[in-house]
Protein backbone atom coordinates (compact mmCIF):
# COMPACT_ATOMS: atom_id res chain seq x y z
CA UNK A 1 0.00 0.00 0.00
CA UNK A 2 2.97 2.43 0.83
CA UNK A 3 4.08 1.95 -3.01
CA UNK A 4 0.47 2.40 -4.27
CA UNK A 5 0.04 6.02 -1.76
CA UNK A 6 3.79 6.90 -3.27
CA UNK A 7 1.73 7.04 -6.73
CA UNK A 8 -0.51 9.47 -5.80
CA UNK A 9 1.03 11.78 -3.26
CA UNK A 10 4.33 12.07 -4.83
CA UNK A 11 3.73 15.10 -6.63
CA UNK A 12 2.38 16.24 -3.07
CA UNK A 13 5.63 15.42 -1.53
CA UNK A 14 7.43 17.09 -4.32
CA UNK A 15 5.34 20.48 -4.12
CA UNK A 16 6.45 20.10 -0.17
CA UNK A 17 9.96 20.01 -0.82
CA UNK A 18 10.21 22.85 -3.61
CA UNK A 19 8.31 25.07 -0.68
CA UNK A 20 10.74 24.04 1.72
CA UNK A 21 13.75 24.66 0.00
CA UNK A 22 12.44 28.00 -0.92
CA UNK A 23 11.29 28.90 2.26
CA UNK A 24 14.85 28.24 3.51
CA UNK A 25 16.43 30.29 0.64
CA UNK A 26 14.36 32.90 1.43
CA UNK A 27 15.34 32.78 5.18
CA UNK A 28 18.82 32.89 4.38
CA UNK A 29 18.19 36.06 2.30
CA UNK A 30 15.38 37.89 3.22
CA UNK A 31 13.52 37.83 0.33
CA UNK A 32 13.22 35.92 -3.12
CA UNK A 33 16.21 35.04 -4.93
CA UNK A 34 16.35 34.97 -8.55
CA UNK A 35 19.99 32.89 -8.10
CA UNK A 36 20.23 29.10 -9.33
CA UNK A 37 18.83 28.09 -6.45
CA UNK A 38 15.59 28.17 -7.55
CA UNK A 39 15.54 26.97 -10.94
CA UNK A 40 15.83 23.55 -10.34
CA UNK A 41 12.12 23.43 -8.10
CA UNK A 42 10.80 25.59 -10.98
CA UNK A 43 12.11 23.16 -13.35
CA UNK A 44 10.74 19.93 -11.68
CA UNK A 45 7.50 21.37 -11.32
CA UNK A 46 7.20 22.41 -14.96
CA UNK A 47 8.21 19.00 -15.61
CA UNK A 48 6.03 17.66 -13.08
CA UNK A 49 2.89 19.30 -14.50
CA UNK A 50 3.27 18.49 -18.44
CA UNK A 51 2.83 14.96 -17.55
CA UNK A 52 -0.16 15.75 -15.76
CA UNK A 53 -1.53 17.19 -18.77
CA UNK A 54 -0.04 14.95 -21.01
CA UNK A 55 -1.66 11.79 -19.07
CA UNK A 56 -5.13 13.43 -18.74
CA UNK A 57 -5.49 14.26 -22.37
CA UNK A 58 -4.71 10.87 -23.24
CA UNK A 59 -6.80 9.35 -20.65
CA UNK A 60 -9.75 11.98 -22.39
CA UNK A 61 -9.68 10.53 -25.67
CA UNK A 62 -9.52 6.97 -24.60
CA UNK A 63 -12.64 7.53 -22.41
CA UNK A 64 -14.67 9.80 -25.39
CA UNK A 65 -14.09 6.81 -27.92
CA UNK A 66 -15.45 4.24 -26.11
CA UNK A 67 -18.12 5.71 -24.31
CA UNK A 68 -20.02 8.64 -26.86
CA UNK A 69 -22.67 6.28 -27.92
CA UNK A 70 -24.06 5.86 -24.38
CA UNK A 71 -23.59 9.40 -23.60
CA UNK A 72 -25.73 9.85 -26.60
CA UNK A 73 -28.24 7.97 -25.57
CA UNK A 74 -27.90 9.57 -21.92
CA UNK A 75 -27.69 13.38 -23.93
CA UNK A 76 -31.44 12.67 -25.29
CA UNK A 77 -32.79 11.59 -21.99
CA UNK A 78 -31.65 14.64 -20.51
CA UNK A 79 -32.96 16.79 -23.33
CA UNK A 80 -36.26 14.98 -23.89
CA UNK A 81 -37.18 13.48 -20.88
CA UNK A 82 -37.08 10.33 -23.00
CA UNK A 83 -37.04 6.36 -21.55
CA UNK A 84 -33.82 4.68 -22.18
CA UNK A 85 -35.67 2.11 -24.64
CA UNK A 86 -37.28 5.05 -26.34
CA UNK A 87 -33.59 7.24 -26.55
CA UNK A 88 -32.12 4.17 -27.86
CA UNK A 89 -34.91 3.81 -30.31
CA UNK A 90 -34.29 7.34 -31.91
CA UNK A 91 -30.83 6.88 -32.13
CA UNK A 92 -31.64 3.52 -34.36
CA UNK A 93 -34.04 5.75 -36.09
CA UNK A 94 -31.23 8.11 -37.14
CA UNK A 95 -29.32 5.01 -38.35
CA UNK A 96 -25.12 3.76 -37.71
CA UNK A 97 -24.13 7.03 -40.14
CA UNK A 98 -25.62 9.18 -37.13
CA UNK A 99 -24.26 7.66 -34.25
CA UNK A 100 -20.65 9.09 -34.19
CA UNK A 101 -22.17 12.48 -35.26
CA UNK A 102 -20.93 15.16 -33.23
CA UNK A 103 -18.38 13.15 -31.53
CA UNK A 104 -15.40 15.80 -32.60
CA UNK A 105 -16.49 18.78 -30.14
CA UNK A 106 -16.36 16.45 -27.11
CA UNK A 107 -13.00 14.78 -28.76
CA UNK A 108 -11.20 18.85 -28.39
CA UNK A 109 -13.09 19.72 -25.90
CA UNK A 110 -13.20 16.89 -23.53
CA UNK A 111 -9.21 16.08 -24.14
CA UNK A 112 -8.39 19.55 -23.53
CA UNK A 113 -10.48 19.99 -20.80
CA UNK A 114 -9.05 17.00 -18.68
CA UNK A 115 -5.49 17.71 -19.34
CA UNK A 116 -6.18 21.38 -18.32
CA UNK A 117 -8.20 19.53 -15.30
CA UNK A 118 -5.31 17.26 -13.82
CA UNK A 119 -2.71 19.65 -15.10
CA UNK A 120 -4.01 23.25 -13.59
CA UNK A 121 -4.58 21.79 -10.41
CA UNK A 122 -1.18 20.56 -10.18
CA UNK A 123 -0.10 24.36 -11.48
CA UNK A 124 -2.35 25.70 -8.58
CA UNK A 125 -1.17 23.37 -6.17
CA UNK A 126 2.52 24.23 -6.72
CA UNK A 127 1.67 27.86 -7.30
CA UNK A 128 -0.61 28.17 -3.85
CA UNK A 129 1.52 25.56 -1.36
CA UNK A 130 4.77 27.91 -2.55
CA UNK A 131 2.97 31.50 -1.95
CA UNK A 132 0.35 31.25 0.76
CA UNK A 133 0.84 29.26 4.40
CA UNK A 134 -3.00 28.29 4.29
CA UNK A 135 -3.50 24.58 5.35
CA UNK A 136 -3.75 21.88 2.48
CA UNK A 137 -6.90 21.06 2.48
CA UNK A 138 -8.01 24.95 1.67
CA UNK A 139 -5.31 25.16 -0.98
CA UNK A 140 -6.36 21.89 -3.24
CA UNK A 141 -9.71 22.85 -2.52
CA UNK A 142 -9.20 26.66 -4.10
CA UNK A 143 -6.62 24.92 -6.75
CA UNK A 144 -9.38 22.36 -8.01
CA UNK A 145 -11.93 25.89 -8.00
CA UNK A 146 -9.42 27.55 -10.16
CA UNK A 147 -8.83 24.28 -12.08
CA UNK A 148 -12.72 24.00 -13.26
CA UNK A 149 -13.40 27.61 -13.83
CA UNK A 150 -10.54 27.86 -16.17
CA UNK A 151 -12.08 24.39 -18.06
CA UNK A 152 -15.08 27.17 -18.46
CA UNK A 153 -13.28 28.90 -21.39
CA UNK A 154 -14.13 25.33 -23.29
CA UNK A 155 -17.77 25.43 -23.37
CA UNK A 156 -18.61 26.37 -27.04
CA UNK A 157 -17.49 22.72 -27.62
CA UNK A 158 -19.96 21.40 -25.12
CA UNK A 159 -22.74 23.74 -26.78
CA UNK A 160 -21.70 22.76 -30.26
CA UNK A 161 -22.01 19.19 -29.00
CA UNK A 162 -25.42 19.57 -27.39
CA UNK A 163 -26.45 21.62 -30.90
CA UNK A 164 -24.97 18.38 -32.90
CA UNK A 165 -26.68 15.59 -30.84
CA UNK A 166 -29.86 17.33 -30.96
CA UNK A 167 -32.16 15.92 -33.66
CA UNK A 168 -34.36 19.10 -34.05
CA UNK A 169 -31.15 20.98 -35.56
CA UNK A 170 -29.79 17.54 -38.04
CA UNK A 171 -31.40 20.08 -40.95
CA UNK A 172 -29.63 22.96 -40.02
CA UNK A 173 -25.51 21.61 -39.98
CA UNK A 174 -23.85 18.32 -40.41
CA UNK A 175 -20.74 19.11 -38.99
CA UNK A 176 -18.89 21.03 -36.23
CA UNK A 177 -17.79 23.75 -38.44
CA UNK A 178 -21.40 24.30 -39.70
CA UNK A 179 -22.32 24.49 -36.34
CA UNK A 180 -19.59 26.82 -35.25
CA UNK A 181 -20.48 29.12 -38.61
CA UNK A 182 -24.48 29.00 -37.51
CA UNK A 183 -23.85 29.91 -33.68
CA UNK A 184 -20.80 33.46 -35.09
CA UNK A 185 -24.25 35.05 -36.22
CA UNK A 186 -25.41 35.86 -33.02
CA UNK A 187 -22.63 36.70 -31.66
CA UNK A 188 -20.32 35.28 -29.34
CA UNK A 189 -22.31 35.34 -26.23
CA UNK A 190 -24.14 32.78 -28.29
CA UNK A 191 -21.04 30.37 -27.86
CA UNK A 192 -21.09 30.54 -23.93
CA UNK A 193 -24.70 29.73 -23.35
CA UNK A 194 -25.14 27.50 -20.97
CA UNK A 195 -22.28 28.71 -18.85
CA UNK A 196 -23.39 29.06 -15.32
CA UNK A 197 -24.62 25.15 -14.70
CA UNK A 198 -21.51 24.66 -16.33
CA UNK A 199 -19.55 26.53 -13.42
CA UNK A 200 -21.83 25.74 -10.70
CA UNK A 201 -21.00 22.31 -11.76
CA UNK A 202 -17.03 22.42 -12.38
CA UNK A 203 -15.44 23.68 -9.63
CA UNK A 204 -17.86 22.03 -6.97
CA UNK A 205 -16.98 18.40 -8.89
CA UNK A 206 -13.36 19.36 -8.99
CA UNK A 207 -13.27 19.50 -5.07
CA UNK A 208 -14.65 16.48 -4.83
CA UNK A 209 -13.08 14.46 -7.00
CA UNK A 210 -9.64 15.47 -5.75
CA UNK A 211 -10.38 15.44 -2.65
CA UNK A 212 -11.65 11.79 -2.25
CA UNK A 213 -9.30 10.12 -4.60
CA UNK A 214 -6.79 9.45 -2.72
CA UNK A 215 -9.01 8.42 0.70
CA UNK A 216 -10.92 5.91 -1.76
CA UNK A 217 -8.08 3.97 -3.20
CA UNK A 218 -7.09 3.96 0.78
CA UNK A 219 -10.03 2.08 1.27
CA UNK A 220 -9.62 -1.04 -1.37
CA UNK A 221 -7.62 -3.74 -1.23
CA UNK A 222 -4.15 -3.40 -0.78
CA UNK A 223 -3.02 -4.00 -4.93
CA UNK A 224 0.22 -6.45 -5.08
CA UNK A 225 0.73 -6.13 -8.59
CA UNK A 226 0.41 -3.63 -12.16
CA UNK A 227 -2.82 -4.84 -12.86
CA UNK A 228 -4.45 -4.78 -9.54
CA UNK A 229 -2.88 -1.18 -9.20
CA UNK A 230 -4.78 -0.74 -12.47
CA UNK A 231 -7.98 -2.20 -11.15
CA UNK A 232 -7.98 -0.78 -8.03
CA UNK A 233 -7.68 3.06 -10.22
CA UNK A 234 -10.10 2.00 -12.24
CA UNK A 235 -12.73 1.07 -9.14
CA UNK A 236 -11.67 4.59 -7.67
CA UNK A 237 -12.24 6.44 -10.94
CA UNK A 238 -15.60 5.10 -11.48
CA UNK A 239 -17.37 5.15 -7.81
CA UNK A 240 -16.05 8.70 -8.05
CA UNK A 241 -17.53 9.50 -11.47
CA UNK A 242 -21.00 7.92 -10.52
CA UNK A 243 -21.21 9.79 -7.09
CA UNK A 244 -20.53 13.20 -8.87
CA UNK A 245 -22.52 12.50 -12.17
CA UNK A 246 -25.66 11.80 -10.08
CA UNK A 247 -24.88 14.11 -8.05
CA UNK A 248 -24.70 17.32 -10.48
CA UNK A 249 -27.44 15.99 -12.86
CA UNK A 250 -29.90 18.37 -12.74
CA UNK A 251 -26.99 20.79 -13.41
CA UNK A 252 -26.22 19.02 -16.76
CA UNK A 253 -30.27 19.10 -17.41
CA UNK A 254 -30.83 22.82 -17.19
CA UNK A 255 -27.16 22.64 -19.37
CA UNK A 256 -28.52 21.07 -22.28
CA UNK A 257 -31.94 22.72 -22.50
CA UNK A 258 -30.54 25.84 -22.37
CA UNK A 259 -27.59 25.31 -24.97
CA UNK A 260 -30.32 23.19 -27.11
CA UNK A 261 -31.44 27.03 -28.06
CA UNK A 262 -30.00 29.06 -31.00
CA UNK A 263 -30.70 32.50 -30.85
CA UNK A 264 -33.12 34.35 -28.96
CA UNK A 265 -33.76 35.54 -25.00
CA UNK A 266 -31.10 34.08 -22.79
CA UNK A 267 -32.73 32.69 -19.87
CA UNK A 268 -31.36 32.80 -16.58
CA UNK A 269 -30.64 29.24 -14.86
CA UNK A 270 -33.01 29.72 -12.08
CA UNK A 271 -36.05 30.20 -14.98
CA UNK A 272 -34.72 27.14 -16.85
CA UNK A 273 -34.68 25.20 -14.42
CA UNK A 274 -38.27 25.95 -13.15
CA UNK A 275 -39.82 25.56 -16.36
CA UNK A 276 -38.22 21.98 -16.57
CA UNK A 277 -39.29 21.22 -12.99
CA UNK A 278 -43.32 22.46 -14.36
CA UNK A 279 -42.81 20.55 -16.87
CA UNK A 280 -41.75 17.53 -14.79
CA UNK A 281 -44.63 17.32 -12.84
CA UNK A 282 -42.77 18.84 -10.16
CA UNK A 283 -40.89 15.31 -9.07
CA UNK A 284 -37.67 14.46 -8.43
CA UNK A 285 -37.50 11.20 -9.91
CA UNK A 286 -38.46 12.75 -13.48
CA UNK A 287 -35.50 15.86 -12.85
CA UNK A 288 -33.27 12.62 -12.90
CA UNK A 289 -34.62 10.76 -15.49
CA UNK A 290 -31.82 8.91 -17.73
CA UNK A 291 -29.88 9.40 -14.26
CA UNK A 292 -29.18 5.59 -13.76
CA UNK A 293 -27.91 5.45 -17.22
CA UNK A 294 -25.76 8.08 -16.39
CA UNK A 295 -24.07 6.35 -13.30
CA UNK A 296 -23.29 3.42 -15.51
CA UNK A 297 -21.73 5.60 -18.20
CA UNK A 298 -19.83 7.75 -15.49
CA UNK A 299 -18.70 4.21 -13.98
CA UNK A 300 -16.65 2.68 -17.30
CA UNK A 301 -16.35 6.82 -18.02
CA UNK A 302 -14.31 7.64 -15.04
CA UNK A 303 -13.44 4.30 -14.34
CA UNK A 304 -11.33 4.35 -17.64
CA UNK A 305 -10.09 8.20 -17.34
CA UNK A 306 -8.78 7.44 -14.21
CA UNK A 307 -7.02 4.22 -14.66
CA UNK A 308 -5.37 5.12 -18.11
CA UNK A 309 -4.40 8.39 -16.35
CA UNK A 310 -2.79 6.88 -13.42
CA UNK A 311 -1.33 4.44 -16.28
CA UNK A 312 0.20 6.57 -18.17
CA UNK A 313 1.67 9.19 -15.27
CA UNK A 314 3.59 5.52 -13.89
CA UNK A 315 5.38 5.38 -17.59
CA UNK A 316 6.55 8.54 -17.95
Amino acid sequence: MAADQGVYHRDKEMRTEVHSSKKSSTMGSGGFSPGGSEEDPSSAITVTSSKHYLCGYCAAFTNIAVTFPIQKVLFRQQLYGLKTKDAIHQLQKDGIRNLYRGILPPLLQKTTTLALMFGLYEDFSSLLHSHTTAPELVTCSVAAVLAGTTEAVLTPFERVQTLLQDYKHHDKFTNTYQAFKVLKVHGVREYYRGLVPILLRNGPSNVLFFGLRGPIKQCLPEATSHSAHLVNDFICGGLLGAMLGFLFFPMNVVKARMQAQIGGEFQSFSTVFVKIWLERDRKLINLFRGAHLNYHRSVLSWGIINATYEFLLKLL
